[in-house]
């Protein structure tokens, strides 16, 4: 991961066939899986070491505001496809877990420094260390960037500081707290249907958990505090404002989520595991821009089989029952069935649906929108939220093959899917007439489908690398905003060596061409807008990223518990120059090159 030379978790899930990753700005990554890729997207559950950062209040991850820093980070889990049945709602297109490095494996004082083109500054510092059964991790870091619209202005300034303390107990039992602090003053370009948002917020979280054996329990708390300023797109500056309902046009949340798990395993037999587990979660949402302070609670109780039925059989089983308040009572299923045609290659099924809710801003909005139209007095139309719409629902079906060549040096893998989308809920004025109210409503049907293949291969023993592709078609009933946009091609490839003392990494991406529904604003007004205005087109043009990284180690010298080392690294993001936008509403992107300094003592 840190040899990627990448600042942000979207751009190393690029090269995962099937993540579907745009770049709206500096600090705006709007990511999903297999097609299903939107503006403000909302069906990917993101964890931190289990614990979710999904800001269930808005259905949206804050991406560029990680409560880790890349250096602390071990491994990133990636699930494609409906995981409901044991993640819960916010799992709807699949789960992204990032996996943090324990004390153990990470002593020392880590340092890095990195700074380059668009304004970008990055540093970082990790201190990590064990006494006895105590082990504990500190860090913090500041990162600003410039706007790639306007590399004047400023589009992200953060600091983050957090750390976490573990207690072994006897035998395998363990005690874990964490807690952490950030702020971002700006953050700067959330972009949605017709506005832009610069937001000042601070966040902070704490947990504590207790788990020994087969069985866990932890609690947490995670709180988010912003000041939002809303810039309406260029287009409909002189026709329509936002404000909350007393005319105020600055935006003020405080949202907290509060949440407790259990889970505990038992192995009624050798070959089968299972799984069973529940979570409440209470969400409160207080902004002047809801009608009232909105909660929803949710209650989910879940079982898991994993049954090894012979050594070439395997079947995978579970189901989730969810309560919460805004719908009806949901059971979400999943299974799998794997066969091992020899020791080296097997076959894999699988089925699951997954549902999502609707969030507390899409049930308690209430702003208004004052029109000013040319010839006409004064008007105010209005979007409000409601509970009067049925949570979204996905099925999948998914195919899968994967084969080891060469002596486990070569790997395989093709996959096909189907999945069927309905009940999109999305903010609608359908009449036409720009003085109706807006308000969400359930839309239509999708269903997308397509394939990926792919290989990973060691080349050397200081050389490897990776190709895959994937092809996706969406069928569609859905009209207006919200119907599905999405690339048919993605083509990801690379290149990695580590030849002491040097390491480098090449990955290329290709990104077909796509369409983007617009605003129902911008059709409603259309009629409206000055002679000459020019109007953001729907369709976004494929584009080719080549992103390079080089490091040369200057200095290492073992020790008995780890290596302390330094070294050098010069990364560019965009080598070919390929200045694109990955979405019609989105900043041009260009190039940025930027110089690393990592030493850990």
């Amino acid at each position: 991961i840190r040899n990627s030379g990448a600042t942000d978790i979207p751009t190393l899930l690029r090269q995962i066939p099937g993540m579907e990753v745009m770049q709206m700005n500096a600090v705006d990554f709007n990511v999903s899986v297999r097609g299903n890729n939107q503006l403000a997207a909302n069906k990917l559950l993101v964890m931190i070491d289990g614990r979710s950062i999904y800001i269930d209040q808005a259905g949206i991850t804050l991406w560029k505001h990680l409560p880790v820093s890349m250096l602390e980070i071990k491994r990133i889990e990636v699930l494609k496809g409906p995981a409901s049945a044991v993640y819960g709602f916010n799992a709807f297109d699949g789960v992204v877990n990032i996996i943090t490095k324990s004390p153990e494996e990470m002593k020392g004082t880590t340092l890095q420094v990195a700074g380059g083109q668009v304004g970008t500054l990055l540093t970082s510092a990790v201190y990590v260390g064990t006494v006895g059964n105590w082990g504990y991790r500190i860090s913090g870091g500041h990162e600003q960037a410039q706007r790639w619209s306007d590399r004047s202005a400023p589009a992200l300034n953060s600091q983050r500081i957090g750390g976490i303390a573990e207690y072994r107990l006897s035998g395998d039992g363990k005690i874990r707290a964490e807690a952490g602090v950030a702020r971002s003053s700006p953050y700067h370009g959330l972009v949605n249907a017709v506005s832009t948002s610069d937001l000042n917020f601070s966040q902070a979280h704490t947990l504590v958990g207790y788990t020994r054996g087969d069985f866990s329990i932890r609690g947490w708390w995670h709180g988010l505090f912003s000041d939002t300023s809303v810039t309406m797109f260029p287009p409909l500056v002189p026709l329509l404002t936002q404000t909350d309902r007393f005319g105020r046009t600055d935006q003020n949340s405080s949202l907290n989520t509060y949440d407790l798990e259990t889970r505990y395993r038992l192995r009624p037999f050798e070959t089968l595991t299972v799984n069973i587990g529940t979570n409440f979660r209470h969400i409160v949402n207080s902004a002047n821009y809801l009608g009232n302070r909105t909660t929803q609670n949710r209650l989910g109780l879940y079982a898991q089989g994993d049954w090894q039925v012979w050594p070439t059989l395997e079947l995978s089983a579970s189901l989730r029952y969810d309560l919460d308040t805004f719908i009806a009572p949901t059971l979400s299923p999943r299974g799998a069935i794997v066969y091992h045609l020899n020791s080296n290659h097997a076959l894999r099924l699988s089925a699951s649906v997954a549902y999502r809710p609707p969030t507390t801003n899409e049930v308690g909005l209430n702003i208004l929108n004052p029109l000013t139209l040319p010839g006409l007095p004064p008007q105010i139309s209005v979007v409000t939220g409601s509970s009067d719409v049925k949570p979204e629902q996905i099925i999948s079906y998914e195919i899968g093959y994967q084969g080891w060549w060469w002596e486990h040096r070569l790997r395989t893998r093709v996959t096909g899917f189907y999945n069927h989308i309905s009940d999109l809920i999305s903010f609608r004025n359908p009449t036409g007439n720009p003085l109706n109210p807006v308000r969400p409503v359930n839309g239509g049907v999708a269903d997308v489908y397509g394939g990926d293949v792919g290989l990973e291969v060691l080349l050397t023993s200081w050389l490897s690398g990776f190709a895959n592709y994937a092809y996706q078609e969406v069928g569609q009933s859905s009209t207006g905003f919200s119907r599905r946009g999405f690339p048919h091609h993605k083509v990801n490839a690379g290149l990695r060596a580590a030849w002491h003392p040097f390491t480098g990494e090449v990955l290329y991406h290709h990104v077909g061409a796509a369409s983007y529904p617009l605003a129902d604003a911008f059709t409603n007004l259309a009629l409206f807008f000055p002679a000459g205005t020019v109007l953001p087109q729907e369709r976004a043009p494929n584009y080719n990223l080549l992103n390079l990284r080089l490091g040369y180690l200057i200095w290492q010298q073992p020790t008995a518990e780890y290596v302390r080392e330094a070294e050098l690294a010069i990364s560019v993001f965009n080598a070919l120059n390929d200045n694109h936008r990955e979405h019609p509403l989105g900043d041009l992107l260009g190039t940025r090159v930027m110089g690393w300094l990592t030493v850990r003592l």
